[in-house]
């Protein structure tokens, strides 16, 4: 039987995650199920802006790389991050952005096994860390050659050829949790290194990368971190792989780069995966996402996480089952991520008529709906909610305007 509004009201009064709303700015009215795209703002965004702006720019000027401890903001970031993520400190840098980190951790894991020539990963993985792979197949010439498989058949395709196995934990479209520490096994059985992309996973379920002998990690700073709008990315490497040398050798990972050498030598640690100058504002603006969820407990965000999901699946399939929906989600909840997804025919016209009804998901072609369960912001009321704005969207059909066909550059 489906939750009684009384049952969800009690869900809310007792949720120990509830005073984090407070933290982030929402309009009234507003349900936003999108956070697995775009964070929503933390209210103490912009007052930490304004202070590194006017105070520390504006006053302190070039004394603030030191002073300020603008220099030292990467690797200050990444320990943070390190504790969300099962790692050390010393093992996360917050740089760049995740495509920009996913080359980082390829060419490092293929300078420690120069005897291997494949990038292995899926199809139907996001986009940009196969065509990352792709870039590293053309640049050398096809001694190094991109491989994506069926996601069933990459553990069968390990084998003597294969340097590094490229996965995302959490699946983009589907939301899809793949067993981090079997398959690093597995990989691991066959003299496989692993990178994993863990952009929808960090900030939204439990991570152990030292617990599953991981080797390299990237994720994103926009998504469950709500670090902004192209916020910074990290990248993790485990401490043993320190001697990698990625192919981007910039100046920040430099081992002195205010000695001006001619000749680049690597840092040591974490620090060698930098490259050009951090992104002072951006950091400022993801440092602010991080530590709020650091104050967050993860066991309580994953089990608020998986009933927020039930919730919506259970009553999707009570009030929305006549309209064409089809759960392209797993139905066990330990093999979902912090979202839901529906495959339905005129999908992206459902997302567009939903925003005019004040409920914020996205569309991933070709028919996926995706709504992000971001625990610290919403509420159980919010899901009840949003499914009848679905089902009302449904049954008059506000979807079917033709503004709504019109493709937006950004879905």
């Amino acid at each position: 039987m489906p939750m009684s509004t009384a049952e969800v009201a009690d869900l809310d009064a007792h949720d120990p995650l509830r005073d984090f709303r407070d933290e982030f700015q929402l309009r009234e009215g507003l349900i936003y199920l999108d956070g697995n795209s775009l964070g929503a703002a933390p209210t103490g965004t912009a007052a930490r802006l304004a202070d590194a702006v006017s105070r520390q720019w504006g006053e302190g000027l070039i004394t603030s790389w030191l002073g300020a401890q603008w220099s030292t903001a990467p690797q200050r970031i990444g320990d943070k991050i390190a504790t969300i993520i099962g790692a050390k400190p010393g093992e996360v840098v917050a740089a760049d952005s995740t495509s920009v980190n996913i080359f980082k951790a390829l060419t490092a894991a293929l300078s420690l096994r120069p005897g291997r020539a494949v990038i292995l990963s899926e199809t139907t993985n996001f986009p940009t860390d196969v065509y990352m792979m792709q870039g590293i197949e053309a640049f050398s010439g096809g001694r190094v050659r991109s491989v994506a498989v069926d996601p069933e058949a990459v553990l069968d395709r390990l084998d003597q050829n294969v340097a590094v196995l490229l996965l995302t934990q959490v699946h983009y479209k589907s939301g899809l949790v793949r067993n981090l520490a079997e398959v690093t096994r597995r990989a691991h059985e066959k003299g496989v290194l692993t990178v994993w992309d863990l952009s929808h996973s960090a900030g939204a379920i439990p991570v152990d990368l030292n617990g599953a002998d991981a080797d390299f990690a990237v994720g994103c700073g926009y998504k469950y971190l709500n670090g902004g709008p192209g916020a910074p990315a990290f990248l993790f490497a485990a401490e043993r792989h320190h001697q990698a040398r990625p192919v981007l050798s910039g100046w920040f990972g430099h081992a002195s780069p205010f000695a001006f050498e001619e000749d680049y030598r690597p840092a040591e640690g974490i620090t060698r995966f930098l490259c050009g100058t951090p992104p002072v504002l951006g950091l400022v603006a993801l440092e602010a996402g991080v530590d709020l969820l650091c104050r967050a407990d993860m066991c309580a965000v994953r089990k608020k996480s998986l009933r927020l999901g039930q919730l919506f699946i259970e009553r999707m399939e009570e009030r929305c089952r006549a309209f064409g929906f089809r759960l392209a989600s797993p139905l066990d909840p330990a093999l979902r991520g912090s979202q839901v997804s529906y495959a339905h025919l005129h999908g992206y016209e459902i997302v567009q008529a939903l925003k005019a009804a004040d409920v914020i998901g996205d569309f991933r072609a070709p028919d996926i709906l995706r709504f992000g369960l971001t625990p610290l912001y919403l509420r159980y009321a919010d899901i009840v909610e949003a499914v009848e704005r679905i089902r009302e969207v449904c049954v008059t059909r506000a979807w079917d305007r033709p503004e709504y066909r019109e493709r937006a550059a950004v879905t």
